[in-house]
């Protein structure tokens, strides 16, 4: 079991630090700042990091964020503003 959720974690994780990258050049923030914006959203959601981070990357595509992520993702940055 422990292996396969190595496995998982492992081919999940370029998708998730590309969407770190989309994140830091569109919001201007850091790699930190990028990751807690993901699990943000993803506790608030209820849905899981990587799947956040598909969504993500499907923007650069010119696919639509759904509603609800989008919102919860602004509202992630915005609490993040303060901080800079």
């Amino acid at each position: 079991m422990e292996t396969e959720q190595l496995k998982e974690a492992l081919e999940r994780r370029p998708v998730i630090d590309i969407a770190r990258g989309v994140l830091m050049a569109a919001w201007s923030c850091t790699l930190e700042e990028a990751w807690e914006i993901l699990v943000t959203v993803s506790q608030h959601t209820n849905i899981k990091v990587h799947a956040i981070a598909e969504a993500v990357i499907a923007t650069t595509q010119q696919q639509p964020m759904p509603d609800h992520l989008q919102k919860q993702l602004t509202a992630a940055v915005a609490a993040r503003r303060p901080l800079r």
